[in-house]
């Protein structure tokens, strides 16, 4: 496995994924920059116990909490993730209504605590497995399983809490 082809193939998912938690172009590029580097001298001791995007993935969490401890800051903010073929088929009320409920979903999002946040991240956003999600967050698998019932559960009360449009929009992340 070379470090060029781990770049090409998970460049983009470690970038969005670190952009989600810093909101902050540059530095989302600097810490995936970063994370690839951190992986290439660490290359010759992965020892493929996890896939290379869990690995990566792990590495980037753990640069993005190195410099958020840097920084004395810990937040998390919003992502605008680019939708599907199928809502671009979408007229543009229904576009304008599905872009607001999923803008609502994240501020619920935002609203809970840490813990919930990054498994509902890594989960529904970066689509891990709970295998991948355990090594990430250092769980076991039932504690990410609980945790992520918890937090399905707390998302579904702060959506409720920001309007009328929770039942359809959180059937489509579970």
């Amino acid at each position: 496995m070379e470090i060029e082809q781990l770049y090409k193939e998970h460049s983009d998912r470690i970038y969005s994924y670190i952009f989600f938690l810093v909101r902050q172009r540059e530095c989302a590029e600097d810490l995936t920059q970063e994370t690839f580097y951190k992986a290439y001298k660490g290359l010759n001791s992965f020892n493929q116990q996890a896939s290379p995007t869990t690995w990566l993935l792990k590495i980037a969490r753990n640069l993005t909490y190195d410099y958020f401890r840097r920084k004395r800051v810990i937040q998390f903010f919003t992502f605008e993730k680019d939708h599907d073929i199928e809502t671009k088929l979408l007229s543009p009320e229904s576009r304008y209504e599905q872009k607001e409920q999923l803008a609502r979903m994240y501020d619920s999002l935002f609203k809970l605590k840490k813990d919930y946040q990054e498994v509902l991240l890594l989960r529904k956003i970066q689509e891990c497995s709970i295998q991948e999600t355990a090594y990430i967050l250092g769980w076991t698998e039932a504690k990410v399983k609980m945790k992520m019932t918890r937090a399905l559960e707390a998302l579904k009360k702060e959506f409720h809490r920001e309007g009328d449009y929770a039942n359809g929009t959180i059937r489509k992340i579970r």
